[in-house]
């Protein structure tokens, strides 16, 4: 409830109070006037009103309390009092009797004048009426018989009841901020319980005013008792809904998203504490948020002063063993209030729920930052700020498979000339320099849209999307080259440095990757021909010549056996001792000799062979896992999977046929995954790796951080290992990004129980400084380049330092040696085999 609102409240509730005062004046100047023209004549008379002031004093005192915000409300006796009153006195006594023995009561137990005013009035107004009735039905005492005096006195209480509801809901539902048909609702069962059982003390005590005055002493008892029982009941029914409420707010707070936790936690604590403010004030940040049941009144940092004077009720946000205090939490009152022992520790249970909540939004927030960190990271070049190769190549696949009549696609690549005179001459700081103005001249001159990239070193890309016609892509070309004709200013000098372009329209077909390789093709023509720019001809390009040649060649090669498998060793950094192995598959040409996968196997997937070019590679590295675990080295080893394969659902049991055929347990086998959109989206995929991973097989993520979406990927699909690509590796020496992308990876794989293994691994100084950095596992050709089953076995055997098994020698000695993340690790693989289906 914002200020405003509560000032606007109080406003109301001081007229509403006004207006029942002033309804009541009038009875009782009609009852003074009464009592002026019938003074009481007797001892007996005035003996009747002391014990009626006193009987309505006592019917105020016995209470059941119910506490909204900083008032507390209460369920009295008071109107038992009045009818049993004006069945033995006149109406006129009985209301100002009421006046009187309300007013004392309050008075005597310190209640403020507000809340005496309300309750005085409301009961003469309420005698009033009640005495309107009994006039009206000309009640006589004693009462002829039992029946008449049960129904008169149930048509007198009834309005009793009725006009004690009417004057007193509204009160009550304004100050708590409910509905006036919610708040009537509320509890009625409770009520109409409470009437009735207050009715049958009224008229029993007039049955025994009937029978014996003297059996008047057994009343007191009896209400007595009714009253602890009823009030019990009260007191039992507020503690189940306090409870209910609870649990539905602890439910509520099981959310990541910060500001939602908090906006549940404040408005819903209000209500379940009845609080005219709830605040929450956060260590981490100085973040205060406060509000009541309507909304979020403030949120910013702590100190701001609030509107809301009265009693403060803190409670520490900290777990149940009192370990994490992430901030405190407070309840506002306008006015006095003292917990009960129920609501502390109502109290100290929601706390607990908030910093439990607060701990888990808090927590996913930095793991969906640092993933972002890493995702950008690994789509952008630390240096220049633009895209990589890999965020060229993923946006541009997305663009190219989404595409309908949108216009051309093409792809604009620049060289830098003797760019590597600039580093020798001035330093690599100074290309550095030269390489960032061209960065940001390449993208002023890019238009909206396009796609400006930095593939490495001094070569840069620009896709450009949506052109009218190809023609349009050598202008815009031309334009781009033109940006970097002026010379560079580096501190004061001035030099010049020239570029050659290659343009390539999208092809019909090889997506990204072909149109990659002709810009490269036509980039080098401009270099050879002395131009600026050159244009791709198909009929200057003899690549695609000797792959159509190479692909005709797939079936044969197929049925021959000629593609054949090496492995490289993944090794624990710390020890030296072998892991695991990852398959790589190569094809061994009777006349072109080896031929490393990117020749091929782009062709392999067009060709409809990659079901047998899988189960192929994937028997050949089963088979060599069977032969080391025979001779005693029982390593794991790790095949590559095209995203292909994933959407044939046949695929897991082919692979679980292999493993019982070469009589290996499953988890000795680890399938590694590529980060692409086709696993992210499809539902066959899920079914695919959900069965092989219920089965035991060991899923990988591989080159994590360079492909479509890796947070998104990890939520969905249930790997056991991350891959770091060797590009972080190879530059985390010379780049702080780099060490931060392997350092986030890290921790990110910790925090999931997942294990990560480094690719690349070529120097001693990068194996340390892995290891430092928590990475337990690596492969590169630090410890072994690929190579056949049996020479690995060979390797296994020899070991290092006369220790089988081992690879290289171990960072320290076996007792100084910690195991930061423990765990096998598997796969690996150098950049010409990325990509490798199995």
């Amino acid at each position: 409830m914002t200020p405003g609102n509560a000032s606007r409240t109080d406003r109301q509730l001081l007229s509403l109070v006004g207006l029942v005062v002033a309804l009541a004046v009038a009875p009782t100047l009609v009852a003074l006037v009464s009592l002026v023209d019938g003074p009481p004549h007797s001892i007996g008379d005035v003996a009747t009103i002391v014990a009626l002031t006193c009987m309505t004093a006592l019917g105020t005192r016995v209470k059941a309390p119910i506490r909204i915000r900083s008032t507390t409300h209460a369920i009295t006796w008071i109107e038992t009092a009045i009818v049993i009153g004006l069945a033995v006195a006149p109406p006129a006594w009985v209301v100002l009797s009421t006046g009187a023995g309300v007013g004392i009561a309050s008075v005597t137990m310190g209640l403020p004048a507000i809340k005496t005013a309300f309750g005085v009035g409301k009961n003469i107004l309420v005698a009033a009426g009640a005495g309107a009735v009994a006039l009206a039905l000309q009640w006589r005492w004693p009462p002829t018989d039992v029946v008449e005096l049960i129904t008169s006195l149930g048509a007198v209480y009834l309005v009793a009841a009725l006009l004690d509801d009417l004057l007193a809901i509204p009160v009550i539902a304004l100050a708590s901020g409910n509905r006036v048909g919610r708040q009537f609702l509320n509890n009625l069962d409770l009520r109409l319980a409470g009437f009735g059982v207050r009715f049958v003390v009224a008229v029993c005590t007039l049955l025994i005013l009937r029978a014996d005055p003297r059996l008047l002493l057994a009343v007191p008892p009896l209400v007595l008792s009714l009253h602890l029982a009823y009030s019990t009941r009260v007191r039992g029914r507020a503690e189940q809904q306090a409870w209910q409420r609870l649990a539905r707010t602890t439910d509520a707070l099981n959310v990541v998203d910060l500001d939602k936790v908090l906006t549940t936690a404040v408005t819903q604590a209000a209500e379940l504490f009845s609080a005219d403010e709830v605040e929450v004030e956060l260590r981490d940040g100085g973040r205060t948020v406060r509000g009541g049941t309507g909304a979020i009144t403030y949120d910013g940092p702590a100190g701001e002063p609030t509107s809301v004077d009265g009693t403060v009720v803190p409670a520490t946000l900290e777990g149940h063993d009192r370990t994490a205090d992430v901030g405190v939490l407070r309840l506002r009152f306008r006015g006095p209030v003292q917990l009960s022992e129920r609501e502390q520790y109502t109290l100290r249970t929601f706390a607990s729920a908030l910093c439990t909540a607060v701990r888990n939004a808090q927590a996913y927030a930095e793991l969906a930052r640092v993933a972002d960190e890493h995702a950008y990271a690994a789509t952008h070049d630390a240096l220049t700020g633009l895209a990589n190769r890999r965020h060229l190549l993923d946006q541009g696949t997305e663009h190219l498979s989404a595409r309908h009549a949108d216009g051309v696609t093409a792809l604009v690549l620049i060289d830098l000339n003797h760019f590597k005179e600039v580093n020798d001459t001035l330093g690599h700081a100074a290309g550095d320099q030269v390489l960032v103005q061209v960065a940001e001249r390449l993208g002023a001159a890019a238009q909206e849209g396009d796609l400006v990239a930095r593939l490495g070193g001094d070569e840069f890309a620009v896709l450009l999307r949506g052109l009218p016609a190809p023609a349009v892509a050598a202008h815009r070309a031309e334009t781009l080259l033109a940006a970097l004709h002026e010379p560079f200013d580096l501190d004061g000098m001035r030099i010049s440095v020239e570029a050659s372009g290659g343009i390539a329209a999208a092809p019909a077909t090889g997506g990204m990757p072909e149109l990659l390789r002709r810009a490269d093709v036509a980039m080098y023509q401009a270099k050879r021909a002395g131009q600026r720019t050159s244009t791709y001809a198909p009929t200057r390009d003899t690549a695609d010549l000797g792959r159509l040649t190479l692909g005709g060649e797939l079936p044969r090669a197929v049925a021959d056996h000629e593609f054949t498998v090496n492995f490289q060793p993944i090794v624990d950094l710390g020890s030296g001792l072998v892991t695991g192995a990852e398959a790589l598959a190569r094809w061994r040409h009777p006349v072109h000799g080896v031929i490393d996968p990117l020749r091929f196997l782009e062709a392999v997937e067009r060709s409809g062979l990659l079901p047998a070019f899988a189960e192929a590679i994937l028997d050949e590295a089963l088979l060599a896992a069977s032969a080391w675990r025979e001779a005693g080295f029982d390593v794991p080893v790790a095949v590559n999977v095209s995203p292909r394969s994933l959407l044939d659902a046949r695929f897991p049991g082919s692979v679980l046929a292999r493993l019982r055929a070469h009589d290996l347990p499953p988890d000795r086998l680890v399938l590694e995954l590529t980060e692409t959109l086709t696993l992210s989206q499809l539902d066959v995929v899920d079914r695919v790796l959900s069965r092989l991973r219920d089965e035991g097989v060991r899923l990988a993520l591989d080159d994590f951080g360079t492909g479509y979406s890796s947070l998104s990927l990890l939520s969905r699909i249930p790997v056991h290992e991350l891959k770091i690509d060797r590009s972080f590796v190879t530059a985390m020496e010379g780049s702080a990004e780099a060490a931060a992308v392997i350092r986030s990876t890290l921790d990110l794989g910790r925090s999931l129980g997942l294990d990560v293994v480094a690719e690349g691994v070529e120097s001693e100084p990068q194996r340390r400084a892995l290891w430092e950095l928590g990475c337990t596992a690596g492969q590169g050709h630090l410890f072994a380049r690929p190579m056949p089953a049996g020479t690995l076995l060979a390797a296994f055997r020899r070991g290092s330092g006369g220790s089988p098994g081992a690879l290289a020698p171990p960072l320290h000695d076996a007792g100084a040696v910690i195991r930061l993340a423990p765990g096998r690790r598997q796969g690996g693989r150098g950049r010409a085999d990325r990509h490798l289906p199995a």
